[in-house]
């Protein structure tokens, strides 16, 4: 087979995956959802997409290297997305709740 056949379908490959992270950039960034979302998860998952740029860089494979860097971009969109919605969620509870003072 030939090698811009073989570069063609890991592109493809490539932008396939990074379209399947859409629907919880949508529902974390727009709706402002991230019930469902495990932070530890989606870290293991970047440090394993990592691992694959790494791998992609070694054996210089552009549709690899290419692939892993948009997909890690998202994931660690989608991760600061989560984090910051919960951290302001914290906030607004805390707020909503003050800790009675001590006397």
């Amino acid at each position: 087979m030939e090698d811009s056949i073989i570069d063609a379908i890991g592109f493809v490959a490539g932008v396939l995956g990074v379209i399947a992270w859409w629907p919880q950039l949508i529902r974390v960034w727009s709706e402002k959802r991230h019930d469902g979302i495990s932070v530890p998860t989606f870290l293991i998952i970047c440090l394993s997409i990592s691992l694959w740029l790494t791998f992609g860089v070694l054996t210089e494979s552009l549709p690899i290297i290419a692939a892993n860097i948009v997909t890690l971009v998202v994931l660690l969109i989608l991760v600061f997305g989560v984090i910051r919605l919960r951290k302001n969620e914290r906030q607004e509870y805390a707020e909503a709740h003050p800790k009675p003072h001590k006397f």
